[in-house]
């Protein structure tokens, strides 16, 4: 899974000093902190938080955050599987925190050391646990799903007022996506998020290991790739906020802040997220503290402050992602809170689904696979 925009290193509570050293140490190891200074290693996926909330932990507690990001998890999974990352707190994606938790990289929480856990969302924690049993190493973040970011008015004018929008025939239907291809369509570049998330539209099961499921997916993509303007990371935001794109595969968040950058510019363009009818990919990024983490009482500190109701608000209301926290929607914008792209509603939560991590023999199949589909060889 990818999260949008571009990678940065962002310091709280340090001087140009500290920023540099982050900077320099953001590919590899971390830098030794200051004997006697309290420091916590974060690593995290970009534009992802509310620098805000990052000054006002160390300022009440005193910890200096180093803050180090990055857009995908296979380059995490790297960085941990390596060992001695340097980094106390990590953000993976279910699929890749269950392999992780597999490979031993990660130390059990001490949940008497992060009180505001009594404020995780039941349901959401519940699911979380398909990757982490017993939620053992891991607190969601924040969670979503994987949808299709629309131009409405781009293609109401191709498709006509009929056709319905929350359905995957949007994009493989070879002949409705063609007409949308002289108005722009991308699609993730994510196999992880794409199969198991167009595999209900086949009557199949999302999280399927058999490779013929696989296969039907990733063959019907095959065949409408050529209405693909791009497989993407992040471009579809602004590629749909200023009607470039008419349609893009992405995530909730995502296309969310793509219709808030639309509705800011005032440039009349109509951005809709639709959850497709026949079912939908539901992720999560989850805070876990590597085992070899240097800080791990400051790691603890900073998951119970970011467990806090008002904090991990604060964050959702920054992102326009949903929060793993329960209590915090009270505290989120009414306006992000009434959104079902963000907060799903409970018929709409019924058709979500979660995947599990593919074993190697798999994965090398799905990487030939989709290989295929993005180079049309």
């Amino acid at each position: 899974m990818i999260r949008a925009g571009t990678r940065r290193a962002l310091i709280t509570g340090g001087l140009l000093a500290g920023a540099l050293a982050a900077l320099a140490f953001g590919a590899g190891a971390r830098a030794q902190a200051p004997a006697g200074t309290r420091v916590v290693n974060i690593y995290n996926w970009s534009d992802y938080i509310d620098p805000k909330v990052l000054e006002a932990f160390t300022k009440e507690t005193g910890i200096r955050v180093v803050y180090d990001t990055y857009d995908n998890n296979e380059i995490l999974e790297t960085k941990l599987l390596a060992g001695r990352s340097g980094y106390d707190v990590v953000a993976p994606s279910g699929p890749f925190l269950q392999r992780l938790i597999r490979a031993g990289v990660f130390m059990p929480l001490d949940k008497a050391r992060i009180p505001n856990l009594v404020h995780a969302w039941p349901e959401i924690a519940a699911r979380l646990a398909t990757y982490d049993p017993g939620n053992t190493y891991a607190v969601d973040y924040m969670w979503g799903t994987t949808g299709l970011g629309v131009n409405l008015g781009l293609v109401r004018e191709r498709l006509g007022a009929g056709q319905p929008l929350n359905t995957w025939s949007l994009v493989l239907n070879p002949g409705l996506i063609a007409k949308l291809k002289d108005c722009g369509v991308m699609l993730l570049d994510s196999p992880e998020d794409l199969i198991p998330s167009m595999l209900p539209f086949y009557g199949l099961k999302p999280d399927s290991k058999r490779w013929d499921d696989i296969t039907q997916v990733t063959d019907a993509l095959f065949k409408v790739r050529g209405s693909v303007r791009k497989f993407h990371s992040s471009e579809y935001i602004n590629g749909l906020a200023n009607g470039d794109l008419c349609l893009a595969v992405g995530y909730s968040g995502d296309v969310m802040q793509a219709r808030k950058r639309a509705e800011e510019a005032k440039n009349g363009i109509e951005i809709g997220y639709f959850v497709p009818r026949e079912g939908a990919l539901m992720w999560f990024d989850a805070f876990a503290i590597p085992k070899d983490a240097p800080h791990a009482a400051e790691a603890h500190a900073f998951l119970d402050y970011m467990m806090r109701p008002e904090v991990a608000a604060a964050n959702t209301n920054f992102v326009s992602y949903a929060s793993g926290n329960g209590a915090a929607k009270k505290f989120v914008k009414p306006e992000i809170l009434a959104n079902t792209g963000i907060y799903p509603d409970e018929a709409t939560m019924q058709r979500l689904s979660t995947n599990t991590a593919w074993d190697d023999r798999t994965q090398r199949f799905v990487t030939r696979a989709w290989t295929r589909v993005r180079t049309g060889r």
